[in-house]
This record gives structure tokens, C-alpha cells and sequence, in this order.
């Protein structure tokens, strides 16, 4: 990825040529440097020295001039139903959170679902929401959104990704990009198997649409009002809420794929039936799915989460009206399951 920065180089953050150049210049053959790809991407080792396919004289030579990776996992959480959460430290302890949410049932052996950061805390502002509560430290490079795909594997098989982790990916687009390049090619997860999630500046939205970028948009809403959803999402204040619907449908027409806008049901907030109704009304002529997620509460927001009767009847409103809704309650909810709050529990963003 061709990444340079005051830390030592590692080979996740070089170029598919600049690894080979450097593996030779250690001792060992091009080809061994499609075999340490091979071993990180689909085999999910995370040193050298679980790589048998290279010599122990290569995989010593490597450990100690040539990092696998920028990273470091601090804190791990795990919940019953197999959710695993992982605190990772980058360069000037810049620290994200990564989530893996393996299959449940019928989907138990068809591969996990891994949830991504972006940014090192958030620039949005969202009052109800973990992740920003100290503002923005960085932009991660997109070698170290890489590496959480590869710690993802190395827990287990990856059936989906979704890029809805701390941070704002359309403020890293670039990185985020580059990025997912390697994750369809590497990790072999095509464009409808990951997820984008963001807050929708649509000036962002119609200049990446016509690109037709690899990977499927969800716009998170949170309320069907101007006002609301300034307060709610607060780098969003002043941008009507039909603009954002009006870039999502851009975004139908140039890549033909639905938007999903994700709502979070906050009690007594945005849960009510006129909301629904008023969400119903923006929604029902386009083309998209609406996602419901009761909160998943912070201990810092104040905010509760809805009752399931309550959002029951939210989704029952939006499907009398024609448009798809789904409910979707958060898995790991004991490991603080919310964005951020592992990261806040471990003093990480102080």
C-alpha cells in the first residue's frame, strides 16, 4: 500500500512489489512473499514463525527487520454468543475497536461477520453514540484498516464486512478505498458482502457514486426531521434530511443498488409512531431498506433503549406503508457492544 510514516515499515503497509523487493533482500524468493500474503490473508497466522512454508532462517530475518504488523491487540472481550471484540493500539496508542460477530444458526458455518474502524474517534458528533465522545484523534492509514481484517481472520472464516466501526469512512475515503481494494482481492469478499455505513454528506455521495465503488451503501438517518436529526447527527445541521435521501437515490441510479438507512431507535426520543409515520412518508416511493437498531445504551448518554413491543410497531408502521424494514438488535451487548465503549472502558481515549 506503499504507507510510510515515523514508525518502523511493516509488510502489511508495503506494496505487492515493494514485499517482494524487501523478502528478497532478506534472504528469500519472490514466490515467499505471496505465501506470507497467502498465510495473512486467507490463513489468518499473525507471525512468521506459524508460516512453515518459509525457512526458520527467512522467518527470523523477517520478525526482526520486517514487521507483519502496525498493531498491537490490548484488550479482547467475548460475549456468549461467540461475539468477539478486540481493542487494538496503533502508532501514538491510537486506539479502535474491531468486532467479530461469527454466524448463528443456519449461517453458524457459512463465516463471520467483521466490523471495521476508519478513524481513531469521530468528528460527527452524535450525542447517543460511544465512539465520539473525545472527537477525532487521526485518520487510520489504510494498512491499518487492513491489519483488522486480518486479526478478523485469524479468528475465524469471514463471510461479510461491514465498515461501520469508530470513525466516519466518508471523511478517510481515500484510505477506506484503498482499503477494500485489498479485502475484495485478498480476502476474497465481493462488492455485495461488505457494507459502507455513514452519515451521507451528499456532495461526497454524488461524487463517489458515478465511480461505482465496490461495495454497498448504508445511510445512517436516525430521524425523519431537519431539526432532529441536526441535533442528532450534528455534522449533518443545515442539510435537509431530502437532500441526503435525494444523494441516496443518486446513488440507486448510478451503481443500481438500494440504499439501507439505518435508524436508531432512542427511547422516547425517536421511536414513536409519528415518527414512523413521518419516516414512512420520506421513504415509501424509493428504493431502499430501512434497518432498525434499538439502542444499545452508553452509560455517558442518558439515552435508553426501546422496548421490543416499540419497535415492533415502528417496523409494522414502515411495512404498512411499503417499505421494507427489519429490526435488527445488537449481538455481544455484555462485551460493550456499542462502538467505542470498550475503547472508553480501557481509558483508551483519554
Amino acid at each position: 500500500m506503499n504507507e510510510t510514516s515515523g514508525s518502523p515499515t511493516t509488510f502489511l503497509a508495503l506494496s505487492q512489489a515493494e514485499r517482494r523487493s524487501a523478502v528478497t533482500a532478506l534472504g528469500g524468493r519472490s514466490f515467499h512473499a505471496d505465501v506470507i500474503e497467502r498465510e495473512l490473508f486467507q490463513n489468518g497466522r499473525l507471525a512468521y514463525d506459524a508460516m512453515s512454508g518459509l525457512s526458520k532462517a527467512l522467518r527470523a530475518a523477517l520478525a526482526r527487520e520486517l514487521p507483519l504488523l502496525a498493531g498491537e491487540e490490548v484488550e479482547r472481550s467475548e460475549a456468549r454468543d461467540g461475539t468477539v471484540k478486540l481493542l487494538l493500539a496503533f502508532e501514538g496508542n491510537a486506539r479502535v475497536e474491531t468486532v467479530f460477530m461469527p454466524g448463528l444458526g443456519a449461517k453458524k458455518d457459512l463465516g463471520a461477520t467483521l466490523c471495521v474502524s476508519t478513524q481513531v474517534g469521530c468528528a460527527v458528533g452524535c450525542p447517543f453514540c460511544a465512539s465520539g465522545l473525545f472527537g477525532l484523534q487521526r485518520n487510520l492509514a489504510a494498512h491499518e484498516i487492513v491489519e483488522q481484517y486480518v486479526r478478523g481472520r485469524a479468528l475465524g472464516p469471514l463471510r461479510r464486512s461491514v465498515v461501520m466501526g469508530i470513525g466516519e469512512p466518508l471523511l478517510n475515503y481515500t484510505a477506506v478505498d484503498a482499503a477494500l481494494v485489498c479485502v475484495r482481492s485478498d480476502f476474497g469478499l465481493g462488492a455485495r458482502k461488505i457494507t459502507v455505513s455513514t452519515v451521507g454528506f451528499p456532495e461526497r455521495l454524488r461524487r463517489i457514486a458515478p465511480l461505482r465503488p465496490g461495495f454497498q451503501l448504508a445511510i445512517s438517518l436516525h430521524s425523519p426531521d431537519d431539526d432532529e436529526r441536526g441535533r442528532l447527527v450534528p455534522a449533518m445541521a443545515g442539510i435537509p434530511v431530502e437532500e441526503v435521501l435525494a444523494a441516496g437515490d443518486f446513488w440507486f441510479e448510478q451503481t443500481g443498488r438500494e440504499v439501507t438507512y439505518e435508524y436508531v431507535l432512542l427511547a422516547g426520543t425517536n421511536d414513536d409512531e409519528p415518527h414512523a409515520r413521518r419516516l414512512a412518508e420520506r421513504l415509501a416511493r424509493r428504493r431502499a431498506t430501512v434497518n432498525l437498531i434499538p439502542y444499545n445504551p452508553v452509560a455517558t448518554t442518558g439515552e435508553r433503549r426501546p422496548s421490543a413491543e416499540s419497535a415492533a410497531t415502528f417496523q409494522r408502521i414502515l411495512s404498512e406503508a411499503g417499505v421494507v424494514a427489519t429490526v435488527r438488535w445488537s449481538r455481544g451487548v455484555e462485551t460493550d457492544a456499542a462502538c467505542g465503549q470498550l475503547r472508553i472502558a480501557a481509558g483508551a481515549a483519554r
